[in-house]
């Protein structure tokens, strides 16, 4: 009935949140899980923040070397144990319900793949004012369009799909998860807004263009191994469908 949830969250210097981030996990309803937290390296008091929480589901590990986020989400995952996955960055907040929920969702519905809406926060923790969802339903043809799927809302069964390990991406390594996950579950879903996203200067979402479309690039041409022309062919595409799901999925709210 409780199986557990391994909650995957890659660190760099983020002291200033993590707590905030720690305690969201700690409040919640659904108690059968156990933190894996990567630090890549901090050099701010991260760690020590880490280490004030005393409660052993919370499981520390600290890369040799910056290594990047896609190193930790890998190392993450070859320790989870849990059946369930759940992701979580460690600046983000989740509601007190969101296992729960996002749990009882999947086992009522036998799904093995699932995300929910969630709203941008500022570096305050106060609402900007923006609600973020997605389609009801994700194959491999729509996720190939983009990555609707907010990182700090997804859960997927590790029974189904397995202990996903990925390429050395510098960014979009979330998303290059997803891609691997689809070959096995279609995406679902839960239009309930169960995180929080912070929004910080210097963010990937705050780069150039000309940033996000040289990442989404690498993505396609050295994630998914495709060749250079499907490469580019795929990134006009994310970005084409960027564009509409800044339209059709991002709400104003209050």
């Amino acid at each position: 009935m409780y199986e557990l949830v391994s909650i995957l969250t890659p660190s760099f210097n983020t002291g200033k949140f993590i707590a905030e981030t720690i305690k969201s996990v700690l409040n919640q309803t659904y108690q059968n899980w156990e933190m894996l937290i990567v630090d890549d390296c901090s050099t701010d008091n991260s760690i020590e923040v880490i280490k004030s929480f005393n409660d052993n589901r919370i499981k520390l590990f600290i890369n040799k070397n910056n290594s990047g986020a896609a190193i930790s989400r890998n190392y993450a995952l070859k320790e989870a144990k849990g059946k369930w996955i759940a992701f979580l960055d460690s600046d983000d907040i989740w509601d007190y319900k969101k296992l729960e929920k996002q749990i009882t969702f999947m086992k009522t519905n036998n799904y093995h793949f699932t995300y929910t809406n969630y709203i941008e926060i500022n570096e305050n923790s106060e609402s900007i004012g923006k609600l973020i969802t997605g389609p009801k339903i994700l194959n491999k043809r729509s996720i190939n369009n983009f990555c609707y799927p907010g990182c700090l809302t997804v859960m997927y069964n590790s029974e189904q799909i397995g202990l996903i390990q990925i390429e050395n991406l510098p960014k979009n390594n979330d998303y290059a998860i997803w891609l691997k996950a689809i070959k096995k579950a279609d995406c679902y879903l839960l239009p309930e807004t169960l995180a929080s996203y912070r929004k910080r200067s210097g963010s990937i979402s705050n780069h150039s263009y000309m940033k996000l479309i040289k990442h989404h690039y690498y993505l396609w041409r050295y994630g998914e191994h495709k060749n250079r022309v499907s490469a580019i062919l795929f990134t006009i595409r994310n970005l084409v469908f960027g564009t509409s799901k800044k339209i059709k999925y991002i709400k104003d709210y209050k």
